[in-house]
């Protein structure tokens, strides 16, 4: 049985006080809202932490509201509600669908946005037992100085596995933060970084508090489209998420934001196919510039190459599945 070691456990009500104790406890202390990735990282010794600020409590957290042309979702929310919600499904229904496909029921039921957007990185180095990387000497990430996936390398390049993080990049979403300085708003896709241990770019003591999301206009549509061993369960080991903004049926403007392959999604703008239809043609376009603009490492347990020809496989799935949209 794993078990945790010794900790304090804070409970705050507010989100005052739970900044104010991550100012106090500094580095040691780690937020915990469903505990779905904390917990078991804890357990397997890949992460410390002496001090866990629970959110659970705290009602700022909570809620899905459509606000001035926007959707705000607060961070605390669970993931099988984003997955369910009215308003999510008629305007963000991509994003209901990223939602519906993390883990299990159980986890969704666990598992908040927030923690989503902010999980850790994975990698087949560092996600294994005290034991199996004491054997290999560690890692970068991992009591270590060497990386195995790219010897020699500076940063680490264990993969972000977030499955909202694609697709809220490609709505253009923002993040509402309070810290010890005060509030302030950031674009999700500023939020990451390229060093694996440290991908997260938040500054010390600050919460995310909310996502807020523009309602896309009628000519915008979004797709997003995992693949993985299994249907349930498991991280991604390719996901793509493909924003198309059309107009009398021809393209204007796009994104592609890729994930699992690195710390930080890999986002790509399509502006240069601007006035073509939406079609097979493009599709397979869009797929083989996802394959020469993207590269998956050795990091996650499945061969690099064959997650590359998937992932422009995915791509090109996810632009016929978004179709020519009506004028």
């Amino acid at each position: 049985m794993l078990r945790l070691s010794p900790l304090h456990l804070h409970q705050p009500r507010d989100l005052a006080q739970a900044v104010a104790l991550l100012a106090e406890h500094g580095p040691q202390a780690r937020l915990i809202a469903g505990g779905t990735d904390v917990l078991p990282s804890l357990k397997l010794g890949q992460t410390q932490a002496g001090v866990l600020v629970s959110l659970r409590r705290v009602p700022e957290l909570l809620g899905i509201d459509l606000q001035d042309g926007q959707l705000r979702i607060g961070a605390g929310t669970r993931l099988a509600e984003i997955a369910t919600d009215a308003d999510v499904l008629a305007h963000l229904p991509a994003l209901a669908h990223a939602a519906s496909r993390v883990a299990s029921p159980q986890i969704r039921n666990m598992g908040t946005l927030g923690g989503n957007l902010c999980l850790d990185t994975r990698c087949r180095f560092i996600n294994q037992s005290d034991l199996w990387r004491e054997a290999l000497g560690g890692c970068l990430k991992s009591h270590g100085s060497e990386c195995h996936v790219v010897p020699g390398g500076q940063n680490c390049v264990a993969a972000l596995s977030s499955d909202t993080a694609p697709v809220l990049i490609a709505y253009g979403a923002t993040l509402e933060l309070l810290g010890p300085q005060g509030t302030r708003e950031l674009a999700l896709v500023d939020l990451y970084g390229a060093d694996g241990r440290h991908h997260v770019l938040l500054q010390p003591g600050e919460v995310l508090v909310a996502v807020r999301v523009p309602l896309p206009g009628p000519g915008t549509r979004v797709a997003y489209r995992k693949w993985a061993v299994r249907k349930s369960i498991d991280f991604p080991l390719v996901s793509v998420a493909v924003r198309l903004d059309v107009a009398a049926g021809r393209l204007t403007g796009g994104t592609l934001a890729a994930g699992a392959l690195n710390p930080r999604p890999r986002v790509l703008d399509l502006a240069k196919w601007a006035g073509r239809a939406v079609d097979a043609d493009l599709a397979a376009e869009l797929g083989q510039f996802a394959f020469d603009r993207c590269r998956p490492l050795p990091n996650v347990p499945y061969d690099a190459e064959y997650r590359r020809e998937r992932l422009a496989v995915e791509v090109r799935r996810a632009v016929l599945e978004l179709g020519v949209i009506p004028s």
